[in-house]
Formats: C-alpha cells, sequence, structure tokens
C-alpha cells in the first residue's frame, strides 16, 4: 500500500506548504536540515509492524517562523497503531513518530520570537500544524489548515487536503513527530500553548491531542443533557469522551463498548455512573445492536465511534481488507447506525483513511440518522478551554494515565501496548526523556518495558 500510494501522487501531483513540509527525519539530510552534527535519539517507522529506536540528526529552525523544543514528554496514541499496522497510507522507513508532545523552548526563529516565543518556556504542541492565518484558522478550525499540508493524494481522495500533522506520513505532511529528544515545530508561535507553573508535564501533554480529540466527539456530535450515548472504544479517547458526556454535558446514560475487559473495568472505576459492554461475551446470535436496543429501546439519542475501521470483526471484511479492497471496515458505523433513535446523530472520531465496503446507507437515509464526520480535533479551539478545566480540578488527565516510561525503551511499549494484554494493563504513557522534569505526585513511577 505504501508504494501504491506514493505512485499515485505521482499522478496527482504534490502540492505546497507555507512551510518547509517532508522532513519527516532531519537526518535523511542532515547537512541541510541537522543541527551541526548533533544527534539526537528517535524512535522510527521502519516497515509494516516495526518500529526502532534510532540515533539520528538533532533538528534546527529552518523557516523564520520555526520553533526546536527540547521534548520532556510524549506518548504513543491509540492513532500511532495505525502507522505500526501500516494502515496509513505514504509512510517511508525512517520517519519519526509521535504527535502528541510538550517541551522547553530551545531556539526559535527571528519571526516566532518577534511574535512572543520565548527561549526557555515550557509548552505543549498541538499535533496539527497551523498557519495561523488562512480561512479555517481564523474560524478556530486549525486541523483544516489549507496552508501546511502539500499532500496531493489527500486532494484526490477526500477532495481537499487537512493540516499537516507531526509524525503521522507524508500524507499529512511529512513533519518529523515529537517521540524524540528534540522536534521542529513549524509556526511555532501559533502551535505552543505555554504551560502554567501549577499543570505538570504529566497533564499539560495531553492537550497536544486525546483531551481535545475526546472534548470535539461529544461537542461536535451534539451530547446535550438527558442524552443516551453509545461510545465505541474504551481506549483514553473513549474513557475521556465518557467523563465529558456524563460529568460534564450530563447525559442520562453513557455506555462505553469494547473487547477487553479490563479497560472496560479502568473506565468504569474511574467514571462513575458509566455502563460498559463486552461485545465479545455476547451470546452466540445476539449482537451488539440487539443488546443496545434491549437496554435503550428505541434507540440511543447518540453514538460515537472511537475505535477505528481498521479492526474487521467479520470475515467478509477481514478478507477485503487484506485484500486491499477496502483502507477501512464499515462494521462499526453501520452498528451504530442501526443503534441509534431515528433522527438520532451518529459521529466518527476514529482515524478512517479512505474507503469501505457494505455501508448500510439504505438504514442511514430512511431513518434519518445524522452520520457526523468529526473530523480530526481543531486544538486551538479547544485547548485553552480544556487547560482552565486542568488548573480548576474539572478535569484530571492522569485518570488515563498508566505507566511512565523511558524514550529508549518505545519502540517495545508499541508492541505492549498494541497488545492490550491483561497483565501489563498499558492504557496511556509518559514518556520521559532525558530533559524531562522530575515526577508529578500522584503519577506512575518509572517503569521498564
Amino acid at each position: 500500500m505504501q508504494t501504491a500510494s506514493f505512485i499515485a501522487e505521482k499522478l496527482t501531483g504534490r502540492g505546497t506548504s507555507e512551510t518547509t513540509a517532508d522532513v519527516s527525519n532531519p537526518g535523511n539530510d542532515a547537512a541541510q536540515f541537522g543541527d551541526g552534527g548533533e544527534k539526537m535519539l528517535a524512535l522510527v517507522w521502519k516497515a509494516k509492524g516495526q518500529v526502532e529506536m534510532v540515533e539520528t540528526a538533532k533538528p534546527k529552525v529552518i523557516d523564520p517562523r520555526d520553533v526546536v523544543l527540547k521534548v520532556t514528554g510524549s506518548t504513543i496514541c491509540g492513532s500511532d497503531l495505525h502507522l505500526l499496522h501500516g494502515a496509513i497510507m505514504q509512510l517511508q522507513s525512517g520517519d519519526i513518530l509521535g504527535h502528541e508532545f510538550c517541551g522547553v523552548v530551545e531556539s526559535a526563529g527571528p519571526e516566532a520570537k518577534a511574535r512572543g516565543v520565548k527561549e526557555g518556556q515550557r509548552v505543549v504542541a498541538s499535533f496539527q500544524i497551523a498557519c495561523g492565518a488562512c480561512t479555517y484558522c481564523k474560524e478556530g478550525l486549525s486541523s483544516m489548515c489549507e496552508k501546511t499540508n502539500p499532500s496531493g493524494l489527500t486532494r484526490a481522495m477526500w477532495g481537499k487536503q487537512t493540516a499537516g500533522f507531526f509524525g503521522y506520513s507524508h500524507l499529512t505532511g511529512g513533519y518529523a513527530g515529537g517521540q524524540a529528544e528534540y522536534v521542529r515545530v513549524p509556526f511555532g508561535d501559533v502551535n505552543l500553548l505555554p504551560l502554567p507553573d501549577d499543570v505538570p508535564d504529566e497533564k499539560g501533554l495531553y492537550l497536544s491531542d486525546v483531551l481535545c480529540t475526546s472534548y470535539n466527539a461529544v461537542v461536535d456530535t451534539g451530547v446535550e443533557e438527558g442524552h443516551n450515548v453509545a461510545i465505541w472504544g474504551a481506549g483514553p479517547i473513549g474513557l475521556i469522551a465518557a467523563h465529558f458526556a456524563l460529568k460534564q454535558k450530563k447525559a442520562a446514560r453513557v455506555i462505553l463498548i469494547d473487547a477487553v475487559q479490563w479497560r472496560l473495568d479502568w473506565a468504569q472505576h474511574k467514571v462513575q455512573g458509566l455502563d460498559v459492554l463486552n461485545y465479545k461475551e455476547l451470546p452466540k446470535g445476539e449482537t451488539v445492536t440487539k443488546k443496545l436496543h434491549e437496554l435503550v429501546p428505541g434507540g440511543w439519542d447518540i453514538c460515537i465511534d472511537v475505535a477505528g475501521g481498521e479492526y474487521a470483526k467479520g470475515w467478509a471484511h477481514y478478507l477485503e481488507l487484506g485484500l486491499g479492497a477496502e483502507t477501512d471496515t464499515s462494521e462499526i458505523i453501520n452498528e451504530m447506525i442501526t443503534s441509534t433513535r431515528h433522527f438520532g446523530r451518529c459521529g466518527i472520531t476514529a482515524a478512517y483513511s479512505g474507503f469501505t465496503n457494505h455501508f448500510n446507507v439504505g438504514a442511514l437515509m430512511e431513518r434519518g440518522i445524522r452520520l457526523i464526520g468529526n473530523g480530526q480535533a481543531p486544538v486551538h479551539r479547544y485547548w485553552k478551554e480544556l487547560l482552565a478545566q486542568i488548573q480548576d480540578g474539572t478535569l484530571d488527565p492522569t485518570m488515563m494515565l498508566s505507566h511512565r516510561i523511558r524514550l529508549e525503551d518505545t519502540a517495545k511499549a508499541y508492541y505492549k501496548f498494541d497488545e492490550r494484554d491483561e497483565k501489563s494493563r498499558m492504557l496511556k504513557v509518559f514518556i520521559e526523556t532525558k530533559h524531562s522534569f522530575p515526577k508529578a505526585e500522584k503519577t506512575p513511577i518509572l517503569s521498564r518495558v
């Protein structure tokens, strides 16, 4: 798929960006993009099913609004597993991964400094790269920035490209990620949020993606007081989305659906009043839709997918995914449509990259279901609001934090995270580097993978 996707883009043509894109590893051209021969440790994608730690060139300021961070905290996202599995197009061997990170400003370009970026600042980065000046950026829709992603393939498949992302393939601009000791941040005056002293990295880090993505899933799909809400996927985003829906939006009932019992137990312990459903424990012949209709006759007001389209349940989708006849399975989307009440709403926050088969378009139309693509969450719209919630205690991101690991162990942690095994119970990690601050109180101790 990787080779085919690059061939396809040769036909569509690569576009342009207002910042230097396609520097997915400064070591690929250290003379041009490296910082004077200095080295750093980073995690790179090698091939389908393979990531590894490497020594490579440290990045430098390239464009006038660039910032180089000393990374003090990073993490692994569930969507990083799509990269591990090779489910996202346009990955190249040696790409540095990681789109969630925080750090300290080491250096900044002259225009970034003129716009207020200061060396030594503690900051968290947005996972998307926004210019701050285009139509979508002005509307707060930073994930749809028109100026940072030169991908021609996304324009051909989706009608228009979205913003560039850190560490997430050349489909999103080919930018090096933050699972590294240093990272270059384009438009640093826009894509970095200063962290106050009362917010440690173990909380502030997660403003980069997971908190904003969970919040957007709930807000954009329209959860309101009194609603019955079903959420597919009990990873960190499902957990935090359930918290927002039940505790902040005052939903009447929220149920979390997954196949891993310890993740459901974790969520139920952290979010009081939450219902859970392990679909693998359903009796033979009983479906998720049937069970949900038993629990809420007539259907649920809101259904949200935070699981994803690469995980097939049935043999048909398993074969079609394997043969390349589709890029995503429609099974969860179909379950949502048939589980929602007439004229209810379904939101898709999980990552889907291309095309699917067997989509139940008839049920969607005939029952008046509103199917909402939530998009990649516009971090800049939400992160100040959520930072304030962290500061006043309304939101505690550590509810999902299970492990603290060393950067050197990140490759092994990918495989452990992918296993979702009962013994390790790895839900969300904090990755420390040589630049990290001492551990915050009431957070996991450092462990080896």
